[in-house]
């Protein structure tokens, strides 16, 4: 072979490599974890009690969860009075697109990867449904007699690893319910996950188009959002060229008159500061508030395209309020967290641990002008010299007291000064 064979050859291949490639990472939607992420805290990507999609797939711990995703099955292909092979011919067509929706070489065979597929989003479809319908739950359902297993399995579907493609989702539902009503699929599934949000939900009033829709965890991510009228998105474009620095701790911050302020109504990443008052939404800390804020951020990275990460800038928000468990206690005090975990220290810890290893905040970052507005009242002579004496001179009780003390005793002094001279006089 020559030596411009040879180089035809290679150009030859290595196209069509990269045709491959660009093919394939455009169509994945669902990823692992990446080990820097992962390490920082592994429980948080991992099921507690089911598996979705092949990634997680026969692991030990998750078996007694297969055998109630077969009895779901069972009992809907009985109240619908249908065949098995229904649901398998309208899913065995769309094998090979769901397949490049995985970043990772599936092992499966085409009949067991079908066969996950139909069997994980039959058992979807079916949970939400009998969430939303009381009547369509069996007696003897343990599912709906242990809240904590319904916890568990919130959690577990919005993992960032623990997906299978929404269009998937989207072909059972047209077979168990009624076709092409997939707004009310969203809504079955979005009242499903309702209470494992730990601030309130702001929703668009623009509904989504299904088909946008990339797995759960994506679901959930676009509809827990700020406000559009908080979001000024023009005035965002702005703080890229800004540049600005970050603020101090809850502690440091009340001492510089900063007062903390709870606000109702809004999205919990609607965060202000107006006339030296920070108002923040409030926010619940429970068991599994750590793993949402971990896999929405794993998902920010991955898909940010540019796009404003909102959930890592709330968490990098909260991380540079809160670096001890005075911190903690000071938010709570004001009602802006609600610790259903019952030690500060460890709510403090965790905040100081989820952005490792996260990349952020970005050039678009949210709270640019908080930040800035927060700095700007800080530095005020007036607020730096309140700092300076609460920090040396009202740092301890005994230390109030003793200045109470001094000025008590001043007063005396110049009372009986003033006394003397008008005895005097």
């Amino acid at each position: 072979m020559g030596s411009n064979d040879v180089i035809r050859a290679c150009t030859s291949n290595l196209s069509q490599q990269l045709t491959q490639l660009t093919m394939s990472q455009s169509l994945c939607t669902i990823y692992r974890v990446h080990n820097h992420l992962r390490n920082v805290n592994m429980k948080a990507y991992e099921p507690e009690v089911v598996s979705i999609g092949p990634y997680h797939r026969g692991k030990d711990n998750l078996t007694m969860m297969e055998d109630k995703k077969m009895c779901y099955l069972r009992l809907l292909l009985q109240h619908k009075n249908e065949n098995i092979e229904n649901y398998v011919a309208a899913i065995e067509p769309l094998e090979l697109e769901a397949r490049k929706c995985y970043a990772e070489p599936i092992s499966l065979n085409a009949v067991e990867f079908i066969e996950m597929l139909v069997l994980d989003g039959c058992f979807i479809i079916d949970l939400v449904r009998k969430c939303n319908m009381i009547y369509l739950r069996e007696k003897n359902d343990s599912i709906f007699h242990m809240d904590w297993i319904i916890n568990s399995l919130q959690r577990d579907l919005m993992l960032f690893e623990n997906q299978v493609p929404f269009f998937i989702l989207c072909k059972l539902f047209d077979l168990i319910e009624v076709p092409n009503q997939h707004s009310r699929l969203i809504y079955l599934l979005l009242n499903f996950f309702n209470s494992l949000f730990p601030g309130k939900v702001y929703r668009d009033t623009k509904d989504r188009s299904p088909a946008e829709v990339k797995h759960l965890l994506d679901l959930i991510h676009s509809n827990w959002h700020p406000s559009f009228d908080w979001l000024d998105f023009e005035k965002n474009k702005k703080n890229e060229k800004k540049r600005w620095r970050f603020v101090n701790n809850a502690t440091e911050l009340r001492e510089t008159n900063v007062k903390f302020k709870r606000i109702e109504g809004v999205s919990l990443f609607d965060i202000r500061f107006q006339d030296g008052s920070m108002l923040l939404a409030p926010l619940t800390i429970e068991d599994r508030t750590e793993s949402l804020f971990r896999n929405l951020m794993a998902y920010e990275q991955y898909f940010g395209d540019n796009q404003i990460s909102y959930v890592t800038d709330y968490v990098k928000f909260l991380d540079c309020l809160i670096d001890s468990s005075r911190d903690v206690s000071i938010l709570s005090w004001h009602g802006i967290i609600d610790n259903w975990l019952g030690d500060d220290e460890v709510v403090a810890n965790m905040f100081n641990k989820l952005t490792d290893s996260i990349a952020g905040p970005g050039i678009r970052f949210v709270y640019a002008d908080v930040f800035e507005n927060v700095n700007k009242h800080c530095n005020r002579r007036r607020n730096k010299w309140m700092a300076k004496l609460r920090r040396n001179y009202m740092n301890s009780p005994w230390a109030v007291i003793s200045i109470l003390f001094a000025v008590v005793l001043l007063l005396l002094t110049v009372a009986q000064t003033v006394c003397s001279i008008l005895q005097v006089v």
